[in-house]
Parts: structure tokens; C-alpha cells; sequence
């Protein structure tokens, strides 16, 4: 039973649920974006170095795959409505708190606080949608809610420096504050899950027909056997490598454009705006594929397998040879059909999440996985910058890059084979014996 039949409240409902979260998203990264924007100013006026201003630039992803994990558990315990409207609520007051820095110590303070506090935000929209759709028509909403992430790549840049050049940048910080706790407000008051809300008792049951798992809480012990499954290790490894190479490209894209192709500082900005726009396309075209596939016949894992699996392997294919080439116009469309397939296989990645996971455990799966990727966000940047460092050249660096998706995708190839059963973890399965 799916939920075609739907009534027209229940579809508004899930239409607003959808435009909650992607505003979520947008708000999420447009915060963490904050920094690289106002990055000059930032400098002067606190009197960083630039070794102290990459430790600071590090200090959210660091916090934000270390948060992760508790974020998972506490999300499938005490569920997306409090949570997450207390995590944009927290995070906005870290943001506040970044403009009123007076030196480095409180800026890393201020910047681990608001990874900490967004890490709910990925597996929290990931739930809130399998809350929300039934599991085999996930897919676009998915690409919906977390191309925010691109999205917010195209808008943050022009916004947040008109913010920063009207009011200056420590403005430009507590106005974002403000503005995410305007929205965690609207959310605590307005979302409720399916079964609390007010619609038609058949159209929750439409729902949730053939989840994964009966509808309980999450209970620790089983979510630290999580960790016994290969598909969790696939998804950890997959995520790795499409957010270690997508990094690579988000953190040092201009100044590849600057160094290696030897363009000024305004050309290579504007010019490192044309790959968030296929990144952004690719998003959005992530999840339908994953749903297409699965309305041709295709198995439900296998169809958010594969888009997964193509994506990484994409990234790597079209990254190789950016290590080599001296044309500019063919770098820029290489990085371009990159993260093109990057943001596919992102997608594919937690619309495979709520497919492989037990309805209880998606949120603590999806943190798992997200975990893995923001290890590799951290890690790009530096390593990179390292080779550079080393070598004089990007091209060391990039061909890390893809050989790091390349095994990523292997990780998807031979690691999520199989769902994390019904009847699994531990718990759930002793009491399916029992009965």
C-alpha cells in the first residue's frame, strides 16, 4: 500500500514539511558560510595570521561530524519536532556569539558551537521526511530538502557580503543569529510527526506501510551494534570520499583558479560560482533518479544504490584529469560535471539511508554516515594544502582526491549489499523471536 490516495491536507502538510526543512538547510550552511565570507575583514580586525585563521576555518567541521553521532540517538529518542527546533535555536546563538568574538579563542568557541548544534540537521531532515513519505517515495523530497546545502552555496555569497558591506561583518553574524531563531520559533509551533498531527488516521497508516521496523524508540545498546553491520561501514566509507573530494573543491576551488590557471583574486571568484550551479542541478536530480528507478521495477536498495555508487565513481572519473590540464575552460567543466555527480551521489547517499535503516534508527544511521563525510570534509583542506605546500602544484592533491572517491565508491559497491534487517538490532530481533 502506498500513499497515492492521499487527501489534500495530508499532501499541503507534507509540501510544508518540506519547505520548512529546506529553509532549515538554506539557514544551515548560509551560518557556516559565514565565516569563509567575511574571512579578510575577520583577519584584520582580530589580528589572525593565516595559520590561525585555517584553524578556525576547521574548528566547525571538526565539531560538526563529532556532534554527529549523539545526534543520531537523541534524535530517534526524543524525536525531529524538539530536537531540531532546539538545535537551529542553539546553533543561532552560537552564530550571534561569533559577532560578538573579541579574539580567537571565543571565534573557535563560537564556531564549535554551532557545528555541535547543526550537526541535528541532516539526519533530523532525513527522519522528518521518512516521518513524512512512504519509503518508496522518498527520493524527491529528499533532493528537495538537501540541495540547501547547494542552494545556499549560490546564495550566501551576494547576501552575506551585502550584510557584511551595509553593517559589517560582526552585524552580519547576529543578523543570521536572529534570523535562524525567528525560524526554530515557526518550527517548534508548527511541525508535528504524522501521528500527532492533524490528518486523516488512514493517510498515517499509508505512510508508514512497508517500513523497515516497528516504531519505537531508539535504545543505545542497539544503536552501538549499528556499528557491527557492513552496510553502516559502507555508508561511513561512501560519504568519506564524496565529502573529502566535494571540500576540496568547496574550500580551495579560487585559489586553484588563482594559483594553478594564474587568474586574479575577482575573476576566480566569479568564476568559482559556475560549479555550485551543476552542483545545485545535481541535487535536485539525485533523489528523482533514485525514485525513477524504483518505479521502473528496480529493487528499493539497489535503485539508491546505484545513483550512490555512479556518483562517486563520477567524481573520481571527471577529477583525474583536472590534475593535468592547463586549459581553464576545460578545468572549470570538469570540476563542474565533479560536483555535478558529487551532490547525486549525496542525495542517493541518505535517500540509501532511510532504504537500509530500520524506521527507529534512521536518524542514528544517517548521523553515522554523515559522521564519515564530515571526517573527510575536515581532512581536505588540510591535506590539500599540505601537497600544495609540498609540491607547488594542486595536481598531488587532486589526484588524492579522486583516488579517495574512487574507494569510496568500492565501500558502496561491496559494503551496502544488504539492509540492516527488520528484525535488527538486537532488541528488535529478540522480541520478533519472542513472539
Amino acid at each position: 500500500m502506498g500513499e497515492g490516495g492521499l487527501s489534500p491536507r495530508t499532501r499541503r502538510k507534507q509540501a510544508g514539511v518540506i519547505v520548512m526543512l529546506l529553509v532549515a538547510a538554506v539557514i544551515n550552511y548560509m551560518d557556516r558560510a559565514s565565516l569563509a565570507v567575511g574571512n579578510p575583514l575577520i583577519r584584520h580586525d582580530l589580528g589572525l595570521n593565516v595559520a590561525e585563521m585555517g584553524i578556525l576555518l576547521s574548528a566547525f567541521s571538526w565539531a560538526y561530524a563529532a556532534g554527529q553521532l549523539p545526534a543520531g540517538i537523541l534524535l530517534d529518542r526524543i524525536g525531529v519536532h524538539r530536537l531540531l527546533g532546539a538545535g537551529v535555536f542553539l546553533w543561532s546563538v552560537a552564530q550571534a556569539a561569533a559577532g560578538l568574538s573579541s579574539g580567537l579563542g571565543q571565534f573557535i568557541w563560537a564556531r564549535i558551537g554551532l557545528g555541535i548544534c547543526e550537526s541535528p540537521n541532516g539526519p533530523g531532515g532525513a527522519r522528518a521526511l521518512s516521518n513524512w513519505f512512504h519509503r518508496t517515495r522518498r527520493g524527491l523530497p529528499i533532493s528537495l530538502v538537501f540541495s540547501g546545502g547547494a542552494l545556499g552555496s549560490l546564495i550566501a555569497p551576494p547576501f552575506l557580503t551585502w550584510l557584511m558591506l551595509s553593517w559589517g561583518w560582526r552585524a552580519m553574524f547576529m543578523i543570521m543569529g536572529v534570523l535562524g531563531g525567528i525560524f526554530a520559533l515557526i518550527w517548534l509551533i508548527w511541525y508535528r510527526d504524522p501521528q500527532s498531527a492533524d490528518i486523516p488516521v488512514r493517510d498515517a497508516v499509508a505512510i508508514t506501510s512497508g517500513d523497515v521496523g516497528p516504531p519505537d524508540r531508539a535504545r543505545l545498546r542497539d544503536w552501538g551494534r549499528l556499528f557491527g553491520y557492513q552496510t553502516t561501514w559502507g555508508l561511513i566509507g561512501g560519504f568519506f570520499g564524496q565529502s573529502y573530494l566535494g571540500w576540496l573543491y568547496l574550500t580551495w576551488l579560487p585559489g586553484y583558479l588563482e594559483i594553478a590557471h594564474h587568474m586574479s583574486l575577482p575573476r576566480a571568484g566569479i568564476l568559482a560560482a559556475v560549479p555550485p550551479f551543476f552542483a545545485y542541478i545535481g541535487a535536485l536530480s539525485g533523489g528523482s533518479l533514485c525514485d525513477l528507478l524504483a518505479a521502473r521495477g528496480m529493487n528499493l536498495l539497489v535503485s539508491r544504490r546505484l545513483p550512490a555508487i555512479a556518483g562517486v565513481f563520477g567524481m573520481a572519473i571527471f577529477t583525474l584529469p583536472v590534475a593535468f590540464t592547463n586549459s581553464t575552460a576545460l578545468a572549470l567543466a570538469l570540476i563542474s560535471a565533479s560536483v555535478f555527480c558529487g551532490q547525486i551521489a549525496g542525495v542517493a547517499g541518505w535517500v540509501l539511508v532511510t532504504a537500509a535503516a530500520p524506521q527507529s534508527y534512521i536518524a542514528s544511521l544517517g548521523s553515522m554516515q554523515n559522521c564519515g563525510g564530515y571526517i573527510g570534509a575536515a581532512l581536505a583542506p588540510a591535506v590539500t594544502g599540505f601537497l600544495l605546500q609540498a609540491t607547488g602544484s594542486f595536481g598531488p592533491g587532486l589526484i588524492v582526491g579522486a583516488v579517495v572517491a574512487a574507494l569510496s565508491a568500492c565501500s558502496y559497491v561491496f559494503l551496502t549489499r544488504h539492509p540492516v534487517q527488520a528484525g535488527q538490532p538486537a532488541a528488535l530481533a529478540g522480541r520478533r523471536e519472542a513472539e
